[in-house]
Formats: C-alpha cells, sequence, structure tokens
C-alpha cells in the first residue's frame, strides 16, 4: 500500500526523477538502434529504486571541500577540508570568511560526480543538498515509499561533507613550521582555497567577458557615451591543473577549465611627469640633466665629500664609488624617460643635440650613422662630471686622483655597456 506523499515531497520526487530520467535519454539518445541488450540495461539500471541505491553507494567515492589537496600536488593523497566559517571576517584581509554562500567543491572519482548533480537539483529555492544537510523529513519520503530505505539512503548523502578517514597530509604536499612563543612549532598543512578561487574568476570572468562589459568597450571603441565603466585586469597568469582532464582534480576546477587566474602582484611603476624636451642645447649634460634638483644635490654631495676627504682608505673608496654610482643611475633613468618618447624628436629643427646624443636618447629613429656614439656619449659624461666637481677647494694628489678616475672609469664602463645593449 502506497503512502501518501505531502505534496512538497511529492514535488521533490518529481524533480529527483525528472533528473533520472534525462540521464538515461543521455545514454539512450548514444545507443544504435539494434543495440536492444545495451538499452534494456540502461532502463533496469536507471528505475528510481536501482539508480538512488547505486548512487548511494559511490556517494562515498567523493567529498564536498571548500579547501582542495589536489592542486597543491595533482598526486598528494592528503585531506580535503569543507569548511564553513561562523567567525566574522578579519579587516583588511581576503578569506574564504567573506563569502555568504561558498561554491561547494567535489573532489574523487569523477566518475560518481553524477552524485553531486543530483544532490544539486533545487526545489523552492533550496537544493537537495541543503535539506540532506538540515535532516529534513520530506526528503527521506521522496527518496522511497519505505522510510527506512529513504532514511539510509538521506543518511549516505549527508556524508558527502565529510572528511575521509583522519586528518592528514602527505609527502608531496607543502607544510610549514610556524614558530610559537614557546619554542615549540605548530605543522601547517595549506591547502588550496577552490570556493574563494572560484567565486574570484567567476567576477574576473564577468567584468572581463560578460553583455555589460562588451557593450561598455564597444561604446568606449565608437566614442559613445555610457553609463558605466568597465574592469581591467592586466599581466594577468593562467595556472593550469590537471592538463587534459581537469575533472581529476574537482568539480570547480573543472568548471574553469582547469585554469586558476593569477592576478599581477607586481610593484607599481613610476609615473613621471611629463619628460621636457632637451632642445635648444648642443648637450644634455649642462642643463636638461645636470640642472635636475637631484642631480645638483648628488653632485654637491659628491664635491663636498671630495673636498672634505683627506685620507684615501678602503671606506672612503667604496663612499665615493656608491656617490658616483648614484649619479650614473640618474643618468641611465633620465635617458629612459627620453627614450620612451614617440622616436623623431630628436628630428627637430630646434634639437642642437650632438649627433652621438641624438643617437643615444632617440634610439628608434633612422638617423646619421655613428659609429663610436656610445664611447662618446661616455667621454661626455665623463668631462660634465669632472667639470661640475672642479672647484678651487678641491686638490686631490695622485694617488686620490687615479682613484677617482678609477670610479668613474667603472661608473663609464657600466654606462658603455647600457648603451652597447641598446645599440
Amino acid at each position: 500500500m502506497a503512502i501518501a506523499l505531502s505534496p512538497d515531497a511529492s514535488a521533490l520526487r518529481a524533480c529527483i526523477h525528472s533528473f533520472i530520467d534525462s540521464r538515461l535519454q543521455d545514454k539512450l539518445d548514444k545507443l544504435k538502434a539494434d543495440e536492444h541488450e545495451q538499452r534494456a540495461k540502461l532502463l533496469e539500471e536507471h528505475r528510481p529504486a536501482v539508480w538512488l541505491e547505486s548512487a548511494a553507494k559511490r556517494v562515498s567515492q567523493i567529498q564536498l571541500a571548500t579547501h582542495t589537496l589536489k592542486p597543491i600536488h595533482p598526486d598528494a593523497r592528503g585531506s580535503n577540508l569543507h569548511v564553513r566559517s561562523s567567525e566574522p571576517e578579519l579587516a583588511g584581509l581576503v578569506s574564504s570568511r567573506i563569502l555568504q554562500s561558498p561554491d561547494d567543491d567535489v573532489v574523487g572519482n569523477a566518475a560518481a560526480l553524477d552524485v553531486y548533480k543530483l544532490l544539486k537539483i533545487e526545489h523552492a529555492g533550496q537544493s537537495l543538498l541543503q535539506r540532506v544537510l538540515a535532516d529534513d523529513p520530506q526528503v527521506a519520503a521522496a527518496l522511497s515509499d519505505d522510510p527506512a530505505q529513504g532514511a539510509a539512503w538521506q543518511a549516505a548523502f549527508a556524508g558527502i561533507v565529510a572528511s575521509k578517514g583522519e586528518p592528514a597530509s602527505h609527502t608531496l604536499a607543502r607544510q610549514l613550521y610556524f614558530p610559537l612563543d614557546d619554542g615549540s612549532y605548530h605543522l601547517l598543512a595549506p591547502l588550496f582555497p577552490t570556493s574563494l578561487t572560484h567565486r574570484l574568476q567567476r567576477t574576473l570572468r564577468n567584468d572581463r567577458f560578460g553583455d555589460a562589459a562588451k557593450a561598455a568597450r564597444e561604446a568606449r571603441k565608437d566614442g559613445a557615451s555610457w553609463p558605466h565603466g568597465y574592469c581591467e585586469y592586466p599581466d594577468m597568469a593562467i595556472q593550469k591543473f590537471g592538463g587534459t582532464k581537469p575533472q581529476n582534480i574537482s568539480q570547480l576546477n573543472s568548471e574553469r577549465y582547469g585554469e586558476n587566474w593569477l592576478l599581477a602582484a607586481l610593484p607599481p611603476q613610476w609615473q613621471s611627469a611629463d619628460v621636457r624636451l632637451p632642445l635648444g642645447v648642443s648637450s644634455v649634460f649642462d642643463r636638461a640633466f645636470g640642472g635636475q634638483r637631484q642631480v645638483r644635490e648628488l653632485t654637491s654631495g659628491l664635491r663636498e665629500f671630495l673636498q672634505g676627504t683627506e685620507r684615501n682608505n678602503v671606506h672612503i673608496r667604496r663612499k665615493r664609488a656608491a656617490m658616483v654610482a648614484a649619479i650614473g643611475d640618474e643618468l641611465l633613468q633620465y635617458a629612459a624617460s627620453l627614450q620612451a618618447l614617440e622616436p623623431g624628436w630628436s628630428e627637430r629643427d630646434d634639437c642642437l643635440l650632438h649627433p652621438a646624443e641624438r643617437r643615444w636618447l632617440d634610439p628608434r629613429h633612422p638617423q646619421e650613422v655613428v659609429p663610436d656614439w656610445q664611447e662618446q656619449v661616455s667621454h661626455r659624461f665623463g668631462n660634465w662630471l669632472n667639470h661640475v666637481l672642479s672647484s678651487d677647494k678641491l686638490r686631490l694628489d695622485e694617488d686620490a686622483h687615479a682613484q677617482w678616475k678609477s670610479d668613474l672609469h667603472s661608473e663609464l664602463q657600466l654606462l658603455r655597456e647600457v648603451l652597447d645593449d641598446e645599440a
């Protein structure tokens, strides 16, 4: 005698049977007309009672997880965790705690993923899994007319969130010793935050390829106004998990096509003010470069150091070499700012630079051949630096003068090497 079901249990059973019928039909459609034996076998395997019995047994082969191990190493065999933290999120930190309703991942035997798909079906705003974990009595009634059988299947499906065995790490997993105040350590085994990663990638994908973003980009391309902008994520990298079988890593990894998008973690690039062209001068060293406040401070400091130094020991030589190197660094940065400009600026009528300096500072523009331009630029830099350091108070003996020349020679050699690379 059949037990009358409540409207809710009846509707839930209809959803479950519809799911099973859909899977059956997909497999039947792949059979040839004369494959009668295979057809009969599929029909038997997909009777609701038979299929649900099989699913209840196979559910132990998979596990629901928010933090997984295989992305750390595909052959690692340790624990995966399903964590729903009730603690408040930590201010200023991005973690899985910020997820109000995280996407659950599934790890284990990919052949049993159809069980998880069953648990994802929804009715009345809730998934079957949510109702299973809430121990909803309507679920057991929907699964089977036999109350004991329905309860047993429901309990089996609830085991999908439980870790398999005792918590364990693996030789292929990462492990970190975290020091404690008493001199001992915690041994930490980091896991991959698959739920957080999935939410981030879904957000990035919508920002990059969603309809709203596409419409905004088209408006910008056409020069039209638009009520909102769009997001760009430059210099992203893609990490691949699972090769040609991303489902072997996890369900969400398969949905991400095995891709983990990594945002650029690069230091900010210096944005200089508008570069002023060195026009109306025969050399950049006198005013365009030499007149910069930072350069004046460096050359003045070097002059004072040389004037006040009577000894010549290793500490003094290192200090002097470092000060010369700082001036050389400023020169290379100044040159880079001009080299980044639109090629051809040195061909203006009011550009009076020496040919070697034009070749150096406007390298991408075809100009007259200057075979030894690197040597000429280095020589002009050395002459300029010697000139700005000269004063009535600066008197160098032969040894100090020779060492000073050595410091300058090292910097000129570095400058020549950089110039040679740019040639």
